[in-house]
């Protein structure tokens, strides 16, 4: 009995003299405070540069992707952390909107250093002058970096115009009823809430208001198409992607259509309207088949293929026109359907892609595309949700009375596309800029961007792929 208690007492005596030790050690201080303010920028930056470094290969086994790839990853993946949670239209939270614009500018800081050599003058002590090879920043990159700047800046700005606007709602999805799910449109993005306005619709003012927001992003939203569509032309062509074409057009198209392209009386618009565009999956996979005709009649009116025209039943003349035409359908289904996913040229670019400058205006271009694109889509909701209160208190008003009509917001119509661009469309030089810098307009009008560098001369194949490939740039 002695020795239990003996035995038991030091136990005891141990466990206190364990818990006085824990006691004792406290954790510092600054371990305290580091894990309640989280990872400090550097660490963050750290970790950024060290994936693209290892190619996003932790193993450091040297399996990882290609540093343009690296980089495109990055700033995609950055968006997507970002911008995924922005379902409403409401200024951006001011952490998230923060983090974009401090490592989006971390990820951008590598164009920078992009140069190309330049023939300087450069004058001696003793007064001889003499030139010498300086370098600046690649043309492209110094042209359109600033452009996508000013997008970036300007649609955080159009969502911040939505702040305090009390007009119209959002209301979760499963608390709407079914007739109100129908209105709102599919149900495939389950994820976005639905909008609601008053019985009546919108007030005049707030109508045109929201009109004139759209107009606002859709001119951002091709201004950034613009940039992505050059870039992508520029890129190369994988040699990847030629070894997987059929040999012919006919192959890649399909009988009917390719009845439907060659035909004497083609119309584009009677072609879109005869194929099947009512899911995005049919709608990639129709332009998936006009960019490898594309190609494929290209390579043979060049005979890139190598192989001899002479026993072709189609002539030169007659594939170089229906390569223009497979260029107009392409155009339209990129301005028609703005939000489909990447075709699979497109795709292959991307990945295959080794030239940095590429991959950062690709990449930043696109994210930018994608938001401007989201943002007009719920503007649109917007939009139809007042267009279905308007027709049920239309129908409901008394006979012989008619609503007010909208007014237009002042300066709404007087901003063209070109104007945004700073592209002057006037031959004669009539059209004038009267803004003497590049600031805000007092009416609310865009703000002017600088030139974008863009081949507007060339056309879809002349800098896909027509005589050589674009040169690849060390």
């Amino acid at each position: 009995m002695a020795a239990n208690g003996a035995s038991l007492l030091e136990r005891r005596s141990s466990v206190r003299r364990s818990g006085s030790t824990v006691r004792e050690e406290p954790p510092p201080a600054e371990e305290h405070a580091a894990a309640a303010t989280g990872p400090s920028d550097m660490d963050v930056l750290k970790e950024k540069f060290s994936k693209l470094l290892l190619g996003e290969d932790m193993s450091g086994s040297g399996k990882g992707v290609p540093s343009a790839l690296a980089l495109s990853n990055a700033i995609t993946n950055l968006a997507a952390a970002v911008f995924g949670e922005q379902r409403k239209l409401e200024p951006m939270a001011p952490d998230r909107k923060a983090r974009w614009k401090k490592e989006v500018g971390w990820l951008l800081s590598v164009a920078d250093h992009i140069v190309e050599f330049i023939a300087k003058k450069q004058v001696l002590d003793n007064g001889v002058e003499m030139e010498v090879m300086g370098t600046q920043q690649r043309r492209d990159l110094q042209s359109n970096i600033p452009a996508l700047r000013k997008i970036d800046a300007m649609l955080l700005d159009y969502l911040d115009n939505f702040k305090d606007r009390n007009e119209f709602w959002y209301v979760k999805r499963d608390s709407c009823s079914e007739s109100e799910k129908e209105e709102a449109g599919s149900d495939e993005k389950w994820w976005i809430p639905v909008v609601k306005v008053p019985p009546n619709g919108l007030p005049p003012a707030s109508r045109a208001w929201i009109q004139h927001q759209k107009e606002l992003v859709n001119q951002v939203l091709k201004a950034a198409m613009a940039i992505n569509a050059n870039c992508l032309m520029e890129m190369a062509i994988p040699e990847c992607y030629l070894e997987s074409l059929p040999k012919n057009g006919r192959v890649s198209l399909g009988d009917a259509l390719y009845r439907n392209i060659t035909d004497v009386e083609f119309d584009p618009d009677e072609f879109l309207s005869s194929v099947d565009l009512t899911s995005e999956h049919k709608i990639c996979d129709l332009k998936d088949r006009i960019e490898a005709s594309v190609i494929i009649w290209n390579r043979k009116v060049h005979n890139k293929d190598g192989k001899s025209a002479w026993g072709s039943a189609v002539s030169q003349e007659k594939r170089e026109q229906f390569e223009e035409r497979a260029q107009t359908l392409l155009l339209i289904i990129k301005h028609r359907f703005p939000g489909i996913p990447q075709s699979t040229l497109d795709i292959a670019k991307i990945q295959e892609n080794r030239d940095v400058g590429f991959a950062i205006l690709e990449s930043y271009s696109r994210v930018l595309e994608s938001l401007a694109y989201n943002v007009m889509s719920r503007i649109e909701d917007v939009i139809i949700s007042d267009n279905v209160a308007r027709e049920k208190a239309k129908k409901d008003m008394p006979p012989g009375t008619e609503p007010a009509p909208t007014p237009l917001p002042e300066g709404a119509d007087s901003m063209t596309l070109l104007d945004f661009m700073g592209w002057n469309g006037d031959a004669e030089g009539k059209v004038e800029d009267k803004s003497p810098s590049a600031a805000e307009q007092d009416d609310g009008r865009l703000m002017k961007l600088p030139n974008i560098m863009t081949n507007l001369k060339n056309t879809y194949m002349d800098v896909l792929g027509g005589h050589r490939s674009p040169p690849g740039r060390h």
